[in-house]
């Protein structure tokens, strides 16, 4: 009998203590690792729909490009993944974020990533400065809900060059409820160009004595004059509800921002999940480098415009469309069309 039980133990204690193991976790196991989503604005990452926090690793790589910033204007843009603004990231309160930056072999700058949801020196910027060619890292906790921006802090040459060329986005911390459902949900990033031509014939690049005086050549919604016209333009259909993740990473002036012909039936101060909630708004004022939430149902259909009301500045492209179908509701707005 006794050989007997020693067989057994020998034979089936791994699998004994794997059974206790999954059954019972050890106090402070690390978290699953998960690939954290990223989307293209002015498309939202999903919800994240998780009752419990995450370890999420995201993958984005820093990358000097050419591309079009108005009809006629190329210029040499700075960039995370590619795209102006850079990808925008959805996380849940509680989870441990690791990021991972790139930078391409081809870049001339190092750079990095300064997240304003960082409770860290530097928002994250020193650990993970990358020179050309290499990859810096860093992780952090998310401990407050809410809408941050993210942007390049590498001091070389300085760091109003990085942002100024278009190297920043945003990252949205949902609370543990997540946040409530809506029909549409959508991003922009407002942002200041200021131009000269470059050496290289046919394109422009940062003007530092234009961004001094703060004199912008352009003031645009997602990287680039009328990203949010025409084929960009944002959709919806009357009676449904619209929620758009708004930053404006300046560099130097605050946003005006409105949506003419609507008004925000709730507003998140300054981006903030868990504070204070405004409703009934016509214009809310974004700082540099600051966010904001806005909700609204659409009530009629037509084309809305999305503008800063410091309103010359809609002249220089900080313009776009939400274009809404359905039915009319004269009960609501009647045009009175002559006949």
């Amino acid at each position: 009998m006794k050989i007997l039980y020693q067989n057994y133990s020998r034979r089936h204690i791994p699998f004994f203590f794997l059974a206790l193991l999954l059954l019972f976790p050890v106090a402070g196991q690390a978290k699953s690792s998960i690939n954290g989503e990223v989307s293209t604005l002015p498309k939202v990452p999903a919800p994240t729909n998780r009752s419990e926090p995450a370890h999420v690793i995201f993958n984005l790589e820093a990358k000097e490009y050419v591309g079009t910033l108005a009809d006629g204007v190329e210029y040499k843009f700075w960039s995370f993944n590619g795209t102006v603004p850079g990808p925008m990231m959805r996380v849940r309160v509680g989870d441990t974020v690791e990021l991972h930056l790139k930078n391409h072999k081809n870049s001339k700058f190092p750079h990095n990533m300064d997240l304003h949801s960082v409770n860290g020196p530097g928002g994250g910027a020193g650990a993970n400065l990358a020179a050309p060619g290499q990859e810096g890292v860093v992780s952090f906790k998310a401990l407050h809900p809410g809408l941050y921006m993210y942007h390049c802090a590498s001091p070389v040459p300085n760091i109003p060059a990085h942002i100024a060329n278009g190297m920043y986005g945003m990252i949205l911390v949902e609370p543990k409820e997540g946040l409530p459902k809506v029909d549409h949900e959508y991003a922009l990033v407002q942002s200041e160009f200021f131009t000269m031509p470059s050496k290289e014939k046919g394109l422009f690049e940062l003007s530092m004595e234009k961004g001094l005086a703060d004199h912008p050549d352009h003031v645009v919604f997602n990287g680039k004059a009328g990203a949010l016209v025409g084929d960009g333009e944002l959709k919806a259909k009357a009676g449904e509800t619209v929620r758009l993740y708004f930053g404006n990473i300046g560099p130097n002036s605050a946003s005006s921002f409105h949506v003419i012909g609507e008004i925000f039936d709730t507003v998140y101060i300054d981006g903030a999940i868990g504070g204070a909630l405004n409703h009934n708004v016509q214009t809310t004022l974004v700082p540099s480098a600051g966010a904001v939430i806005v909700e609204f149902k659409v009530d009629v259909p037509g084309s809305y415009l999305l503008v800063d009301h410091s309103i010359f500045r809609v002249a220089k492209g900080a313009v776009g469309i939400l274009t809404a179908t359905g039915d009319d509701n004269n009960s609501i707005f009647n045009a009175h069309n002559p006949q």
